[in-house]
């Protein structure tokens, strides 16, 4: 614990009218009263805001002592003067929502997030240390809006050997989530026509897509995957071909066929949502369909289901002809993405603690996977689990003839169980299949059997 705070800046609205010392109370208590101050925080030494206030420090230290007789401040032999945990008088802070945590429900199966307890804090430590270590200079500046060389390499080697992309690192560029690569992309390519999006398919990424002002083409799904037709009124597609984003399913050999001579024959766009690919149970995983027609189609990628979503760390590997536009984008949009995340990121890969990490969560997800099937078939047998057994999430329906879905999320609500609704993943729901995606990656690892347990209960 550092013993001199005289390298803390603390801002103060002083008025010296009643007499200096006073006047530097009454801000202190301010600043400390309404949270600009919070609760734990240091403050600075005594000489350090004497010489930063043009005050004497015998004023300071004075001040300092009314106020820790007040309760406002604590002094901690050898650590310093802080704000006193409870001298906060103002309005609280909003709770925090993650799991674990005050505001947070008590169970938690939304999809959308992997186990963020599972984190590979000791690698990232790692891979951060080698790199801080050894980043040349220019790493701390504005660079190319295209990404961290070292990292578009590490790229196209692990997708190319881990998904069967092709990969030129020439072709990648690295963007902050993959909302941004989408949305980006509808900017890029707002001339080519309405975009095909599978129905039902993510509401956020139809929401991006209009945002753009492009119109919106529905690509019915079945446990076939997204068909085809409706793509003669488009120009583009979005596709998450290796686990349909919500249904579950696979895109079937002679439907990846159907789509990719669609983009060859028309000059079509097919972007490939590949979110969490990597995460295939009962066998080796589809390859990217990128792979088959690289020059018509845009592969995305993203760390958000790996590694977790806060990184926000993404990637598209592009036609040639797409790369020059997008990379002026993203160079308009923000510049480029932090690179010390990108590097950390290579490193990960380059040292194969990326590989180590997903083949643990692979494991970890098809034993959870495996408890919510069996489960729901155990106990409560009138609903129907649908989709491949792969990834973080799994679409369970609800049978026509039973309570719907308000119904059931009144039941979750009263057990504190936070579920998403099927409906709002139709562009109209009505007469729609309903039901519940349920993300078994969510809740911490001791959590998930109650979790389960509060799913069951509502469901029966």
């Amino acid at each position: 614990m550092p013993k001199d705070w005289a390298g803390v800046d603390l801002h103060l609205d002083l008025d010296t009218s009643g007499g200096r010392r006073a006047g530097l109370e009454r801000a202190l208590r301010a600043a400390i009263g309404t949270g600009r101050i919070a609760p734990g925080a240091p403050v600075p030494s005594t000489r350090a805001l004497a010489g930063h206030l043009g005050l004497s420090r015998g004023t300071v230290t004075a001040a300092y002592d009314q106020l820790t007789a007040e309760g406002y401040l604590t002094a901690i032999p050898g650590s310093g003067t802080r704000v006193a945990e409870a001298a906060t008088r103002g309005s609280p802070r909003p709770p925090a929502a993650e799991p674990g945590e005050p505001g947070a429900p008590v169970h938690d199966l939304l999809p959308g997030r992997p186990d963020l307890s599972t984190f590979p804090s000791s690698a990232w430590l790692r891979s951060t240390r080698r790199v801080l270590a050894s980043a040349p200079p220019g790493a701390h500046a504005l660079g190319d809006p295209r990404g961290r060389p070292e990292l578009r390499e590490a790229l196209a080697g692990y997708l190319g050997r881990a998904r069967g992309a092709h990969a030129d690192p020439a072709r990648i560029v690295i963007t902050s989530g993959y909302a941004q690569s989408l949305g980006l992309l509808a900017t890029v390519l707002a001339g080519a026509g309405p975009v095909a999006m599978e129905e039902p398919g993510h509401p956020f990424h139809r929401a991006i897509v209009r945002r753009a002002g492009l119109d919106i083409v529905p690509l019915a799904v079945d446990d076939l995957g997204a068909r085809p037709g409706g793509l003669d009124r488009a120009g583009i597609a979005v596709l998450t071909p290796a686990h349909q984003y919500p249904a579950g399913a696979t895109l079937a050999p002679d439907r990846r066929r159907a789509f990719t001579t669609w983009a060859r024959d028309t000059g079509g766009v097919l972007i490939e949502d590949d979110y969490d690919g990597e995460f295939r149970f009962d066998r080796q995983p589809v390859g990217a369909l990128q792979g088959t027609a690289p020059d018509h189609i845009v592969y995305g990628g993203t760390t958000s289901k790996t590694l977790g979503p806060a990184l926000r760390l993404a990637w598209l590997v592009l036609p040639a002809h797409l790369v020059e536009p997008f990379a002026e984008a993203k160079r308009l949009a923000d510049a480029h993405t932090q690179s010390l995340a990108q590097l950390v990121l290579a490193d990960l890969i380059d040292t194969h603690a990326y590989d180590r990490h997903v083949r643990a969560s692979r494991l970890r997800y098809r034993r959870r996977r495996d408890l919510l099937v069996e489960t729901l078939r155990a106990r409560v047998p009138h609903v129907r689990v649908l989709g491949i057994a792969a990834g973080l999430h799994a679409l369970v329906l609800l049978p026509p003839d039973g309570p719907g879905e308000d119904e059931i999320m009144r039941r979750a609500a009263s057990r504190d169980l936070a579920l998403m609704p099927l409906r709002d993943h139709w562009q109209d729901p009505a007469g729609r299949p309903r039901g519940f995606i349920v993300g078994y990656s969510t809740p911490l690892g001791p959590t998930y059997p109650a979790a389960l347990d509060a799913l069951c209960a509502v469901l029966a």
